[in-house]
């Protein structure tokens, strides 16, 4: 389950919640060939690469405030310096974008954050 993202100009963060049938390189194997596509079609070209081979991910295990991880993530576009608040910015979401900003324990879950690039 994808719990948030953010695309930054030359790479994605997410946090995602994993399943039992699915390997986390298969998943960003996935996203990394649909996002593509996509991006390839809305460009009108059909060659060059997308993206970086690999991805970097972190192992988040039970008791993190997942809630508090979100907003670290969704925050890197204002660190970055391209905007002066994320809500400025229009590529990201999260299952808790009504009470993001708000502080509020999430539920404890295993996760896995990769950043592709």
């Amino acid at each position: 389950m994808l719990l948030c993202w953010v695309l930054m100009p030359d790479h994605l963060h997410m946090l995602v919640e994993l399943g039992h049938d699915e390997p986390l390189d298969a998943l960003v194997r996935r996203v990394k060939a649909v996002t593509s596509k996509e991006a390839k079609s809305a460009a009108g070209r059909i060659d060059g690469q997308t993206w970086a081979p690999g991805f970097h991910e972190r192992l988040m295990r039970g008791g993190l405030n997942l809630e508090a991880v979100a907003r670290y993530i969704v925050a890197n576009p204002v660190r970055a310096g391209l905007v002066r608040s994320c809500r400025d910015y229009p590529y990201w979401d999260a299952i808790w974008l009504d009470r993001l900003v708000a502080a509020s324990a999430a539920p404890t879950r295993q996760v896995r954050s990769p950043a592709m690039g």
